[in-house]
Formats: C-alpha cells, structure tokens, sequence
C-alpha cells in the first residue's frame, strides 16, 4: 500500500467532519444539519475513494514503466 495523496486525506477529513456535523444533528434534532453532515461525509467517501483509485493508476504505471526498463 502507498502513501495517500492528498485527495485521499481531505477525503477522510471531509466524511469525518461530515459524520459528526449528522451526530451532532442528530442529539438536537437538527434534520437540516443531520442531512448536510451526511451528504458531506457522503462526498468526503467519494473524494477519498477517487483519491485511492488515482494513487493505485499511478502505482501500476510505476510497475509497468519498470517492468518495461528490464
């Protein structure tokens, strides 16, 4: 596994903010700020896992490019 980039983290920042802005909605009973919180860590999931699938492309091109200097 390879060091995230930075998509990755602020994706994980972003559904963590996200997950407690809806915890928080939902001890005062807050429905608009429980749906933001989750649509927000609903995005920060996405923007990590598309962050984990840019870190994987690169890494295979990384391997390929060496496989072909051999």
């Amino acid at each position: 596994m390879g060091i995230p980039n930075r998509q990755e983290v602020k994706g994980k920042f972003e559904a963590a903010k996200g997950a407690i802005k809806e915890k928080v909605g939902q001890v005062i009973a807050d429905k608009e700020l429980e749906h933001q919180g989750a649509a927000e860590r609903d995005a920060g999931d996405v923007r990590s896992q598309v962050g984990k699938i840019k870190r994987k492309l690169g890494e295979a091109i990384e391997d390929v490019g060496t496989f072909i200097r051999k």
